[in-house]
């Protein structure tokens, strides 16, 4: 019996081959051989396509209510020094006289 290589998502070694993919049953994982082995990369854009990273500034699009409070983070306040986050609320910040805050980045545009 021919030995298929572990998962490299689970580690399961229930895995079989489909053409010039393997498959895993375990985690539903499909790679190719010639796949490497690095994490994917996640990019963030903003409201107008631009590539966001951690450091940049960026300007609030909208008018965003503040969650919990009856605060509001005004259309053009200017938030510096950004850090990517994986999730639903893909920027973490501090906003002044608001705190830490997660942002999505589709409520910001490139400052």
């Amino acid at each position: 019996m021919e030995q298929f290589p572990n998962c490299p998502k689970c580690g399961s070694e229930y895995t079989y081959q489909d053409g010039a993919l393997y498959i895993c049953p375990m985690c539903g994982h499909e790679w190719s051989d010639i796949e490497p082995a690095a994490e994917e990369v996640k990019i963030v854009r903003d409201a107008n396509g631009n590539i966001l990273q951690d450091g940049d500034s960026v300007t609030v699009i909208k008018d965003l209510k503040v969650k919990g409070s009856s605060s509001v983070v005004k259309i053009g306040t200017k938030v510096k020094n950004i850090r990517l986050v994986d999730g639903d609320h893909d920027i973490d910040c501090r906003i002044d006289g608001f705190g830490e805050m997660s942002l999505k980045s589709e409520f910001v545009k490139k400052a």
